[in-house]
């Protein structure tokens, strides 16, 4: 019995036949492999996702991009070298103003911004989805003829990135000149507005440690460190949250999975604002976007909680990132922490401020929080966007949070955006990858040695057909680990009833 080891359990469905695309809307244009996750660790779903793979609620997808219309490629941000553009500024200042004097911008919002989510992602899978009665709990889970250690993790797709330069100016160690003015043993004047602005800040991180919620900002520079060099990411969000005279903002980091007290408490409004969004934004007649159908989507998720010494304070997994105005609910960003990344799943905002950018906006708040993780768990350093489409003109803005890489689909390796661009603007599909000779490091070599649950038992693939005395599904198993890899092969335990 393994009552303390975690597993991932799937059902594999194959390929589909062909459903709507999202973007191009072409009726049986979009086409992908898909399987149902019982339950995933957040190692796995990381690997999986460094191979093309992405999940929308319980079910997990991986586009066949050589033969879907719109090919989706896996985009990450660098988060430690990433330096908001002109733009990016425009939209935090933007939003600053707006808690400062209260007026809401005139205007629509960015480009792009009613599809900063990935439209793919909202699909239901082609196959009826499983019940899960029919599958053990962990607890029930057999070891029979089993290696005694599992495959280390894939760890060559998230290579360690140097910290960029530090560019801040150490506080100087001399204090201010005798003579006449001020006493030099006493500390200097400040203003009465900064105090107040510096307290307010402190009552808020306060609270937000009290409430078990992540903190998002950082205190104001002091005095002697301000310079005339550009302002961070982190400087440009704090300035929203010290000076809200005609609003307050604050963001809350909710688990969605298994679901906190917080966000049971706050789920009707969350899913209100999902609705409006859906039906505005996406034009979702009013019985689609149903409770039910908002669970599935963006509040089931295979991911357990987990915790690790070198891991976040906030641990691993599912989690919603609501933004609260004047106590209510505007935003709420749906985001997976991973061991190497924050990855993006959806994010939805009341129509009602569609002017202030949100998506863009929270897209910025995400790789802010991505670096604040990164102090706690040096190697979680990256932010993943989803899916960036570039035969969609309106989905190739998630290229401007640079740099960025994107997946390449052979060979599984990440190259930067700029040599990735010209081949698309070539072609829609492609391989990245310049070396004719490079492969996949993970590529299937020994199908046999994949993990499958039967009758409650854990087993290698050889195994199973030795008991079954010849098995009919072996080109379906192939086919699986050969799109998950053999090292998750070799972890993930594939459902065989």
């Amino acid at each position: 019995m393994a009552e303390n080891k975690s597993y991932t359990i799937v059902e594999y469905f194959g390929g589909d036949s062909g459903y709507q695309c999202g973007y191009c809307k072409n009726s049986v244009g979009n086409f992908s492999y898909g399987m149902w996750s019982h339950t995933m660790t957040v190692q796995d779903y990381q690997d999986l996702i460094d191979r093309g793979w992405r999940r929308s609620g319980k079910y997990v997808y991986k586009p066949i991009l050589n033969k879907t219309c719109c090919p989706q490629y896996t985009i990450r941000c660098h988060t430690l070298k990433f330096q908001p553009s002109k733009s990016h500024k425009k939209i935090v200042k933007k939003m600053n103003k707006f808690l400062s004097k209260g007026d809401l911008p005139k205007g629509e919002g960015e480009e792009g911004e009613s599809m900063m989510c990935d439209a793919a992602a909202q699909r239901e899978p082609s196959s009826s989805c499983p019940s899960e009665a029919k599958c053990p709990s962990v607890s029930q889970i057999h070891q029979e003829d089993c290696p005694n250690t599992a495959p280390e993790p894939e760890q060559q797709n998230t290579p360690t990135e140097a910290s960029p330069n530090d560019t801040s100016v150490p506080p100087s160690s001399s204090g201010p000149k005798p003579g006449t003015g001020a006493d030099p043993n006493r500390p200097q004047c400040r203003k009465a507005k900064n105090i107040r602005n510096e307290r307010r800040l402190q009552k808020e991180q306060k609270r937000q440690s009290a409430d078990g919620i992540a903190p998002t900002t950082k205190p104001p520079p002091s005095a002697s460190n301000q310079s005339n060099q550009p302002k961070s990411l982190e400087d440009l969000v704090a300035e929203s949250l010290l000076d809200c005279t005609a609003h307050g903002l604050e963001v809350r980091l909710v688990r969605s999975n298994p679901p906190c007290p917080q966000f049971k408490g706050s789920f009707d409004a969350s899913y209100q604002v999902y609705k409006l969004y859906q039906m505005a934004i996406h034009k979702d007649p009013p019985e689609k976007p149903s409770e039910s159908q908002f669970r599935r989507f963006l509040c089931d998720s295979p991911l357990e909680a987990e915790h690790s010494d070198d891991g976040p304070e906030v641990g691993y997994g599912s989690f919603h990132q609501q933004y609260w105005l004047d106590g209510r609910i505007v935003a709420v960003g749906v985001i997976d922490i991973l061991p190497s990344c924050v990855s993006s799943v959806y994010l939805y905002y009341d129509p009602d401020f569609a002017s202030l950018s949100l998506g863009s906006y929270s897209a910025l708040r995400e790789i802010a929080f991505t670096r604040q993780l990164q102090k706690q768990s040096p190697k979680l350093c990256y932010y993943y966007l989803g899916f960036y489409i570039h035969s969609c003109p309106k989905m190739r803005y998630k290229g401007q949070y640079r740099p960025a890489d994107l997946l390449c689909p052979e060979t599984f390796s990440w190259v930067s955006i700029e040599r990735c661009v010209p081949k698309l603007d070539q072609s829609r599909y492609s391989r990245f990858k310049q070396d004719p000779d490079a492969g996949d490091v993970a590529m299937l070599k020994d199908v046999g040695r994949a993990m499958v649950l039967y009758k409650r038992t854990v087993m290698p693939y050889a195994v199973y057909c030795r008991k079954r005395k010849g098995s009919s599904d072996e080109e379906e198993v192939k086919q699986f680990a050969s799109l998950v890899g053999q090292f998750c092969a070799e972890r993930i335990l594939l459902y065989r009833s």
